[in-house]
C-alpha cells in the first residue's frame, strides 16, 4: 500500500551545513508517528524539508506526488498542516481573523472531513470566548492552541506539529493532546515531534528516533519501551 508520506533519502541543508543525511520514513493515512531526538538532531529541519522550507535532495512524495518542486503554500494546498514550534500568530489581528487565515480553498478535495470554526472553539472553549481578542494579548498556551486550530482549518490529511508541550502548564499540554487523539480519531495522519515524548505515548502508534540527521530508531511504542539503549544513546534520559 502506498504510504500517505513518502521520505527516502533524505538530505537537506541550512545555507552550507548540511542537517539531514539520508533520512526514510514514511507515514501512512491517518497514523500518529511522534518523532524523538535530542535539541540539533534534525528533527525540525526534517518537517521543514517536508514543506520545502529548506533546500533538500531525496524522495518526499505526499498521496503519490513529489514535494520537492514545489513552494511551501503549493505543498500546504495539497492537505499538509504545519504547527511551527514557535507558535507563529498574527499578534496585530484577533483570535477569529487568524482562524479565517487558515481556512481552505473550496476546491480542495480531501477525504478526511472538513473543519470548520465550530470544530474549533469546540476543541478549545477558551478561543471562542476570546474570538474577538488580539492574538498578541494571548497566553503562550492560548497561542499554541490558535496555531494548532488554523493549522486545521487547512483541512489537513496529514498534520504536522513542532514540539507543542513545549513550556505548556500540564492541563494546557493535556488540552493539546486530547485534540491530537480526535484528529487521530477522525482519519488526519500526525507527525508529532517531541523531546520528551509527553504526549506521544498517548496517542503514537509508532516512534522514530532522530540522531545526527538520521532515523535511528523506528518502531512501535512497545518496541521502543525494550530499547534501553536507544534511550540512553539518543535522549539522554533515564
Amino acid at each position: 500500500m502506498t504510504a500517505l508520506l513518502d521520505i527516502g533519502g533524505l538530505c537537506a541543508w541550512h545555507g552550507a551545513s548540511q542537517a539531514l543525511f539520508g533520512v526514510d520514513l514514511r507515514i501512512d493515512a491517518g497514523e500518529v508517528v511522534a518523532l524523538a531526538g535530542r535539541n540539533g538532531s534534525g528533527r525540525s529541519t526534517l518537517a521543514k524539508a517536508i514543506m520545502g522550507l529548506v533546500r533538500t535532495q531525496g524522495r518526499v512524495q505526499f498521496a503519490g506526488r513529489s514535494l520537492t518542486d514545489l513552494r511551501t503554500f503549493e505543498i500546504a494546498r495539497l492537505g499538509i498542516g504545519y504547527v511551527p514550534e514557535h507558535r507563529d500568530v498574527f499578534p496585530a489581528l484577533t483570535v477569529h481573523e487568524n482562524l479565517e487565515l487558515g481556512v481552505a480553498p473550496r476546491q480542495a478535495k480531501r477525504t478526511t472531513p472538513r473543519f470548520t470554526f465550530d470544530d474549533a472553539y469546540t476543541l478549545f472553549p477558551v478561543l471562542h470566548e476570546r474570538r474577538a481578542t488580539r492574538a498578541d494579548a494571548l497566553s503562550g498556551g492560548e497561542q499554541q492552541m490558535l496555531t494548532l486550530t488554523r493549522a486545521l482549518l487547512g483541512n489537513p490529511a496529514l498534520l504536522i506539529v513542532d514540539e507543542p508541550a513545549e513550556g505548556l502548564a500540564g492541563q494546557v499540554v493535556a488540552q493539546v493532546s486530547g485534540c491530537l487523539r480526535q484528529l487521530r480519531d477522525r482519519g488526519v495522519a500526525v507527525l508529532l515531534i517531541e523531546q520528551r515524548l509527553v504526549i506521544a505515548h498517548d496517542i503514537a502508534s509508532r516512534i522514530a528516533v532522530m540522531g545526527h540527521g538520521e532515523i535511528v530508531f523506528d518502531g512501535t511504542p512497545d518496541a521502543f519501551r525494550e530499547r534501553d539503549d536507544v534511550v540512553q544513546e539518543w535522549l539522554g534520559v533515564g
